[in-house]
């Protein structure tokens, strides 16, 4: 197939961020196994070479935080140089914060860096490989998540940043559209990830979580919410929904807000003794690796190791 868009994605190419675990690694699989070449962008380069390696179609890698813009331009660049256009980007790096906001640090440190990387980490990306995109007439999906359709309590940070992704999204394709640049918008509910793994170990946010209503107190597998994002990657969709049920969430979108309030003010009450217990920081494999990256120690090796501060792979994968 030519690989243009519209025609499969034999041949594509495809930015993925996040992409060392969880959801991102897992597209980039899958895109690679539909024939789409692969560029892979995170911040842990042991991680981002395996899954590399493991690419069936050609990959390359670039270590690069999300919310550095110069990185990420450079990398921008160096991935269109690489591949000669880019189709499609991913924007799907994200972490989570656990914990009441109350309990915060007066300097919101870990609930900023929620916000820096889930929102201004996904326009950095998109505004970094624009350009390709216009060139390309390509595809940006935006991952966003049920928490920017119905806000939870112990996750302001997250609900927050993924509200204002998918308000981000939706603005952009209004902008782009006339343009042949197409956006959407992924929904995903609690999906078995290292972050929600992560999560889970703090038995309050479990429990609280055990207790939503069906369907949204369940943990889905990731393979078939990769699957239907990689389809809606495939056929430009302006929404994709990981979940079979998330698309009938957003016409009662309006209500949800004060059911939401009305249900956890009662589940507040009933946990308050425990909630200053919860665990602070950000949380699971993901968020670990997102706090060490912003240690001098760390930083300094990543840096030295690349020579170039982004790690780009010596070659395809």
């Amino acid at each position: 197939m030519s690989g243009r868009p519209g025609t499969g994605l034999e041949g594509q190419v495809v930015v993925v961020t996040g992409a060392a675990r969880g959801i991102g690694e897992l597209l980039a699989r899958k895109l690679s196994a539909r024939g789409a070449r692969v560029a892979l962008v995170g911040l842990e380069p042991d991680r981002l070479r395996d899954v590399c390696a493991r690419l069936h179609t050609e990959g390359a890698w670039w270590y690069a935080d999300v919310t550095d813009a110069d990185a990420m331009t450079r990398v921008a660049a160096e991935a269109a140089e690489r591949f000669g256009r880019i189709d499609a980007v991913v924007a799907n790096a994200g972490v989570a914060l656990g914990g009441t906001f109350a309990d915060d640090d007066p300097a919101l440190t870990a609930w900023r860096r929620v916000v820096e990387v889930n929102l201004i980490g996904s326009a950095i990306t998109c505004r970094a490989f624009l350009p390709a995109l216009l060139a390309s007439r390509g595809y940006f999906l935006q991952i966003a998540s049920l928490a920017a359709v119905v806000p939870v309590p112990l996750m302001t940070a997250y609900c927050a940043a993924k509200s204002g992704v998918e308000a981000f999204a939706h603005s952009l394709r209004a902008e782009v559209g006339h343009r042949g640049v197409r956006v959407g918008v992924g929904y995903l509910s609690w999906t078995d990830t290292d972050m929600v793994r992560g999560a889970d170990t703090d038995g309050v946010m479990r429990a609280l979580r055990q207790r939503l209503p069906w369907p949204a107190n369940r943990t889905y597998p990731p393979g078939p919410a990769a699957e239907r994002l990689v389809t809606g990657i495939e056929r430009r969709s302006a929404q994709v929904y990981a979940q079979w049920w998330l698309r009938g969430t957003l016409p009662v979108r309006g209500v949800l807000p004060a059911l939401t309030g009305f249900a956890a003010g009662r589940e507040m009450r009933r946990f308050e003794e425990r909630l200053r217990s919860v665990r602070r920081g950000l949380v699971g494999a993901g968020g670990a690796a997102d706090e060490a990256e912003r240690t001098p120690v760390k930083r300094a090796v990543a840096d030295g190791g690349s020579g170039e501060g982004t790690g780009r792979s010596p070659g395809p994968g």
